[in-house]
């Protein structure tokens, strides 16, 4: 698999994807949504497998690989919303935020190298990534909850129902996140040799972790949802920042060893 056949497979996915999406708006029924979506799911999957057997390798390096693994995520994200609590609107959102992503590989690839270097070939590279990914997607649907809450016209307090539905992605999300960064911790000590060094990457994942605790510990003392969605899209902005805005910050240019 090579990187010029991406905009076929990413194509077909984003039509499946948005078929599924279409009928949920006109079915009540899970299956008919959940074929062509899940379709949608594994034919974009097939392209990453496939990319990986070329590779020989991962494809979590770069940003781009990442992003590949961000748009998956955010697909399952979405049907298990949907599936849960049956929110139509989480396919539309998930599918649009997931083309955007397609959309920026296919304008600015990443360049797909063969080779890693020996930090990246620690067995604990993959899990730690995937995991950190999948945690991203959960995050990422719970801000766009929060979008959508906040768009509604302002004389519908969100329910009960839909406050948890946001609590319940955030919870999952930073579990996941806490999970990632305990093999960041251990893959850190095999590579580097020691736990944490207050590496800029580690700042602000750090700074990102503890937003969303203190957003679950908000949720749990008040019923002030407002502030509670505002801190929502502030750790939001923090993830962005841990996860390819650090790239951008003079503190990392050469001296951080999460530069690869």
């Amino acid at each position: 698999m090579m990187w010029q056949h991406f905009i076929w497979f990413a194509t077909a996915a984003v039509i499946c994807w948005a078929i599924g999406a279409i009928i949920a708006y006109r079915s009540n029924r899970l299956s008919p949504v959940l074929i062509p979506f899940g379709l949608g799911s594994a034919i974009f999957m097939a392209f990453i497998i496939g990319l990986w057997i070329s590779l020989e390798r991962p494809p979590l390096r770069t940003m781009g690989e990442t992003r590949l693994w961000y748009s998956f995520f955010l697909s399952v994200a979405g049907i298990m919303v949907y599936a849960r609590w049956r929110y139509r609107w989480i396919l539309s959102f998930s599918t649009l935020l997931s083309a955007v992503f397609i959309g920026v590989n296919l304008l600015k690839p990443e360049i797909h190298s063969k080779t890693l270097m020996p930090a990246l070939q620690s067995a604990w590279f993959v899990p730690h990534v995937i995991v950190y990914m999948f945690s991203y997607a959960l995050l990422g649907a719970a801000t766009l909850f929060v979008i959508y809450l906040w768009l509604r016209p302002k004389q519908r307090i969100p329910t009960d129902e839909e406050l948890g539905v946001c609590d319940n992605l955030v919870r999952i999300g930073w579990a996941f996140l806490t999970l990632g960064m305990i093999m960041g911790a251990l893959w850190a000590k095999q590579a580097w040799g020691d736990y944490w060094t207050w590496d800029p990457k580690e700042t602000w994942a750090a700074a990102t972790w503890l937003s969303y605790l203190l957003y679950l510990h908000l949720r749990r003392q008040q019923n002030d949802h407002r502030t509670a969605f505002a801190l929502i899209i502030i750790s939001f902005i923090l993830l962005q920042m841990c996860w390819y805005g650090i790239n951008f910050l003079p503190a990392a240019q050469g001296l951080s060893v999460h530069s690869y």
